[in-house]
């Protein structure tokens, strides 16, 4: 994805250690317990076993709590950008780190934003970002429901005429399930049109707001 951004960007692209080399969770063992398309249910058993997996990550957890992982990527973000001299920088965040971008967008050291299928988050934290912000939405999500999307994007549209009035847009991709824009199954037509349709939204919106 990030050699993708940067050819067609045609700019740097960073993929920071957000963990600060304690990831969350193994990536072994998670793709075929998480469903890959919408209309697919989480077994009970399944849901076990994602559960049996957090308890032993509940350190990692901690250790890359919100307020941690915000403040690591503002100080990520702040040392490129004077390093480099970037004139603007754009981030996107998937799953998580969706949700980072999306708190961070109300720090001032973005320029704009994409957010991939994120986390739960507030109105107030919606409220406070004030950069140009893409949302790439699955149909069904077991992290965040479009009926709260919806609400979010609502919160946007209010600002329409005022001074706080930010560029935004919200994508659904239908088929699709949570974390479709970052790890798909290609196999699945749907989410396969929806990986790469993420992508070209993620590429639009850093043409158009950077």
């Amino acid at each position: 994805i990030a050699d993708t951004l940067s050819k067609q960007l045609a700019c740097d692209v960073w993929v920071p250690d957000i963990f600060n080399g304690y990831p969350l969770l193994p990536v072994e063992g998670m793709v075929e317990l998480m469903p890959d398309r919408a209309g697919v249910q989480m077994s009970l058993w399944n849901k076990f076993k994602l559960v049996f997996k957090f308890l032993p990550r509940i350190p990692a957890f901690y250790r890359s709590r919100p307020a941690v992982v915000d403040a690591r990527t503002i100080q990520f973000v702040n040392k490129i950008r004077e390093q480099k001299k970037y004139d603007k920088i754009g981030a996107v965040g998937y799953c998580y780190g969706g949700s980072i971008a999306a708190r961070v967008g109300s720090a001032n050291v973005l320029d704009s934003i994409v957010i991939c299928h994120p986390g739960p988050l507030s109105d107030a934290q919606i409220n406070a970002i004030n950069i140009p912000a893409a949302w790439a939405l699955a149909e069904e999500d077991m992290g965040i429901s479009l009926e709260m999307c919806n609400q979010f994007e609502a919160l946007f549209a209010a600002r329409e005429g005022k001074d706080n009035y930010v560029e935004y847009e919200f994508v659904d991709y239908k088929g699709t399930a949570h974390g479709f824009a970052a790890r798909p199954n290609l196999s699945i037509p749907n989410v396969k049109e929806g990986f790469e349709k993420a992508i070209e939204q993620t590429i639009a919106w850093f043409d158009k707001t950077i």
